[in-house]
């Protein structure tokens, strides 16, 4: 959970004694009373806590072991995760799945009450769709009140307490803190939540009165719905969970009689984690006369293809942008995003440091709107709670073009090395398993 400013110092030194079995002490442990650098803890972000990058480390028994970082994540019922597998059977991560479920049915659900497919139209109904109506939390039930024109407070999976703010983005969210075990995979029986935001910041805006539908009407246009998640790329380790997010939603969506008696419509994309691939998609989409486009996967990707989608009067919903900038990026209301802002995963992913009693922190991140605004958020709350300039070390590196390309991180591996790190945050997707890998090179042990 989280730990109030004034009790942080309290939090480092109940995690000092309960690490007492291998450390002498936070701060004076043998191996600095020796002369040697403390092991250092590892820590990560959505983009790479997830049983997918425990795959990195194949031949690496344990390597990850202890491992803990941060995401957007709310707990998934076992009825949630069982219907995730039905329709993708082999499913092992449900990071950002139920995020992803959610962009597709409250789309659907805008529709429904716009009477309309025309992407304009949905987009003014989406945030009404999540607040100031009446609750619901069943696809069949939302769509029987949307059908009969009532407005309707939409709580499905991720979106539990808030609704949408006025920039199209949940006020509230549900963190989880994960941990990796000895087999380099998520152990569920550690993973703590806790909720953060403001449901004071929900829209009072109210959306244009919901279209009741005529009995036996059906609309000559259904709605279609494309993706742009990553397929490939280095984020491609999350494409699972948020492919079988996107199609639970549609099916139960198509199950409860679809969108204004039409089946809803799912073209695939891929983003590639990649601009030009992604830029590829969207054109593909937009000939296709795709309504709402679920993604992108990375925030950078969909910062690239955002002029193009606003240009053609298309909807774009990300599950799992998370930059803070794009809370105030120019769409003319055509972004939207289940997944939280940075600004309180940064929060997060501080205090879970602080908790371990770090005192030297490197803080390495992809140089891309995500990981370099993510990091200047972290470091804003490490600062806040008192760790100085000189205990943080700031790197970043240019993802590789194409991700079957090694990332090339020995010399930040030095630079950490030399800083007498004892903690490294790796914000960043699947190329993390390399600066691990560096570190593990350069000689830098890790805590187990």
């Amino acid at each position: 959970m989280f730990v109030s400013r004034g009790s942080r110092g309290g939090a480092a030194l109940a995690a000092c004694a309960a690490l007492l079995f291998t450390v002498a002490g936070c701060g004076t442990d043998d191996a600095e009373q020796a002369g040697k650098p403390s092991p250092v803890r590892l820590y990560g972000t959505d983009g790479n806590m997830g049983n997918s990058f425990g795959g990195e480390f194949k031949d690496q028994s344990g390597v990850l072991a202890g491992m803990k970082g941060t995401t957007p994540l709310t707990p998934l019922s076992e009825s949630f995760k069982t219907r995730l597998r039905s329709v993708y059977p082999k499913l092992d991560d449900v990071v950002y799945a139920g995020e992803t479920y959610d962009a597709v049915v409250i789309s659907a659900l805008a529709a429904q009450l716009a009477g309309a497919s025309t992407p304009a139209q949905i987009a003014a109904q989406i945030n009404g769709v999540t607040t100031m109506g009446t609750p619901c939390d069943v696809v069949s039930d939302c769509f029987r009140l949307a059908r009969a024109g009532t407005d309707i407070e939409y709580r499905g999976v991720s979106l539990k307490r808030g609704g949408f703010t006025d920039a199209g983005e949940p006020s509230t969210a549900t963190f989880a803190t994960l941990h990796f075990d000895a087999n380099n995979q998520i152990n569920d029986g550690k993973t703590e939540f806790v909720g953060a935001g403001d449901e004071t910041a929900t829209t009072t805006k109210l959306p244009p009165a919901g279209r009741k539908q005529r009995s036996g009407a059906r609309s000559t246009r259904p709605l279609k719905i494309g993706g742009l998640l990553p397929m490939s790329g280095d984020l491609a380790l999350l494409y699972p969970p948020m492919a079988a997010g996107a199609l639970l939603g549609i099916r139960e969506v198509n199950a409860a009689g679809g969108v204004l008696g039409q089946p809803v419509q799912w073209i695939e994309g891929d983003d590639g984690t990649n601009a030009e691939v992604a830029k590829a998609t969207v054109r593909k989409h937009i000939e296709a006369g795709v309504h709402v486009m679920i993604g992108a996967g990375a925030s950078d990707i969909s910062r690239a293809v955002l002029p193009e989608v606003v240009e053609a009067g298309v909807i774009l919903f990300s599950p799992c942008n998370t930059d803070a900038g794009l809370s105030t990026i120019q769409d003319d209301g055509l972004f939207f995003r289940t997944a939280p802002s940075d600004l309180l995963q940064g929060r997060a992913l501080a205090d879970v440091i602080l908790r371990d009693g770090s005192q030297k922190i490197a803080i390495v991140a992809r140089k891309d709107s995500y990981g370099e605004g993510l990091q200047s958020n972290v470091r804003a709350e490490l600062e806040k709670a008192g760790i100085g300039g000189d205990q943080l070390k700031l790197l970043s590196y240019e993802p590789p073009a194409d991700a079957s390309t090694p990332l090339e991180f020995s010399a930040g591996a030095a630079e950490i090395k030399a800083f007498r790190a004892d903690a490294v945050l790796l914000i960043g997707f699947g190329e993390s398993a390399q600066v691990i890998k560096a570190l593990i090179s350069a000689g830098v042990a890790l805590r187990h």
